[in-house]
């Protein structure tokens, strides 16, 4: 993922707003190896101790992952490997990844979802079949997917059904494990949805903290393609409605209007369950890793 580049001079960083800064305290983000190379030095460019999500695509090898949750503790950061149940053979290959993170990189996370491969590579096709392995006892913290606006993966009539009865699972899960568990989210472009959503699960019975997933700065272009390819839904109108405008068309599309709202609604009613923002930097990593310290930080 390049760091973006335009021709015309980037707008002035608008001041922070106290609400969204204090929100932010905590944000996490996410990295593949291949972009992880890209960086230099993790700590010139994000906070000690911030947790940082490793994706792994289908194809790459554990060394590579493992070799970069290495990177990243070297470097003061907290890594979060992913762990796709689809991509993952059996038994044998879960228990080896596990001992190679722990043994060489120190790593006590993970966020484990099944992965969005079509036909899974084994035995394992869901999320609820790795936390049930016990591969991931003596973990200190366990992240799980969430979807705010479905999943045609899951639920391919368009529903709900089956991503609520998997959160409830987890729910259930979550209070039979030491772990520490909580959902990280898809990216989302619309506030009052997503505050449904955390609001309904919530009346339904799962009372897990939500890191709710946000696209960091990227031209339009970028995060439509992204959007479209990972089943974002109705929140894409908003990206179709800046489309729409062409003052608006060359200019990075930020995040700052979602999480405001967000951060405005978790500031009203502190028991809300989005509690974090999860940074997916769609238009690069150094550039969300500029927008989160500018954003992070009150300037009142």
């Amino acid at each position: 993922m390049a760091v973006l580049g335009f021709a015309r001079r980037a707008p002035a960083p608008a001041p922070t707003d106290a609400t969204l800064a204090h929100f932010l305290q905590g944000a996490s983000i996410e990295v593949m190896p291949r972009t992880a190379e890209k960086v230099d030095d993790f700590r010139t460019i994000l906070p000690r101790g911030t947790r940082v999500y490793i994706a792994h695509i289908d194809g790459t090898p554990i060394e590579d992952m493992v070799a970069t949750a290495a990177r990243l503790r070297a470097e003061g950061m907290n890594p979060m490997p992913h762990f796709p149940a689809r991509i993952i053979r059996d038994r044998t290959t879960l228990a080896d990844w596990v001992a190679r993170y722990r043994g060489e990189a120190d790593v006590d996370q993970g966020l484990i979802l099944a992965g969005g491969v079509a036909e899974p590579v084994g035995d394992f096709t869901t999320s609820m079949q790795l936390l049930e392995s016990g591969a991931f006892d003596g973990f200190r913290r366990l992240h799980v997917a969430g979807h705010p606006e479905g999943n045609r993966d899951i639920d391919p009539d368009g529903s709900m059904k089956n991503v609520s009865e998997a959160l409830l699972w987890k729910q259930k899960f979550s209070e039979r494990t030491d772990a520490e568990m909580a959902i990280a989210t898809q990216f989302c472009f619309e506030a009052d949805p997503v505050i449904a959503w955390a609001e309904g699960i919530r009346a339904a019975g799962v009372h897990l903290p939500i890191h709710i997933g946000v696209a960091g700065p990227a031209k339009l272009q970028t995060l439509i393609k992204f959007a479209i390819a990972c089943g974002v839904g109705p929140s894409l109108r908003v990206l179709q409605r800046r489309a729409a405008d062409v003052t608006k068309l060359l200019l990075p599309f930020e995040p700052t209007e979602f999480l405001s709202a967000i951060a405005a609604h978790k500031a009203a009613n502190p028991d809300f369950p989005i509690h974090a923002a999860h940074i997916f930097p769609l238009g690069g990593i150094k550039t969300s890793a500029t927008w989160l310290d500018t954003h992070s930080k009150d300037q009142e």
